[in-house]
């Protein structure tokens, strides 16, 4: 055994005076009887980190002159306002009846949403980027998040008209019944 260890000491002596690197050393298998007693390095689990972590991680000793102020979106010109559950509101810009894209003003945040084809007759709007969903019926309209586990950020939703003359909402199926 001591002979098998000087010569392994006196190979990597020879190696190391050759220039031969020591990562490339570490990567040579051993095989036969003192391969079945090295067990392999347990690898540390993966942390999942979020990517606004890593930038605050990489820029943490970067100083910056003046922090700047997040923008607030400011809410399209025309959009009407819509009273929901829980003293919620959502403001929709566009022509439900016509437009193929509304603009959905909720949060503080602007949405673009494209108008989605139904077999219901309910007028869907669903943007897939932001995972905004927008689904209208003649009573109410509902607002919901397609992110993770569809939670509905927005329920009853009604306008001004719909709460107090008891009208249908401005949907396209509404449109295309025949007048009584």
């Amino acid at each position: 055994m001591k002979k098998v260890m000087a010569a392994v000491l006196a190979g990597a002596c020879m190696l190391a005076a050759s220039g031969f690197s020591t990562q490339a050393f570490a990567q040579i298998t051993i095989t036969g009887p003192a391969a079945a007693k090295k067990k392999a390095p347990k690898k540390a689990p993966q942390k999942t980190v979020k990517k606004s972590e890593r930038r605050a991680s990489r820029h943490a000793g970067r100083k910056t002159a003046v922090a700047a102020a997040p923008v607030a979106a400011t809410m399209p010109a025309g959009a009407e306002k819509w009273r929901c559950d829980d003293n919620a509101n959502l403001f929709l810009a566009g022509d439900m009846k016509r437009d193929q894209i509304l603009t959905l003003f909720w949060d503080g945040r602007n949405y673009k949403l494209p108008r989605v084809p139904t077999t219901t007759g309910a007028d869907r709007f669903y943007d897939p980027a932001s995972g905004m969903d927008l689904v209208v019926i003649p009573v109410k309209a509902m607002l919901f998040n397609d992110r993770g586990d569809r939670t509905r950020l927005a329920d009853e939703c009604k306008t001004t008209a719909m709460l107090e003359q008891n009208a249908p909402a401005p949907t396209q199926a509404n449109e295309l019944l025949p007048n009584k």
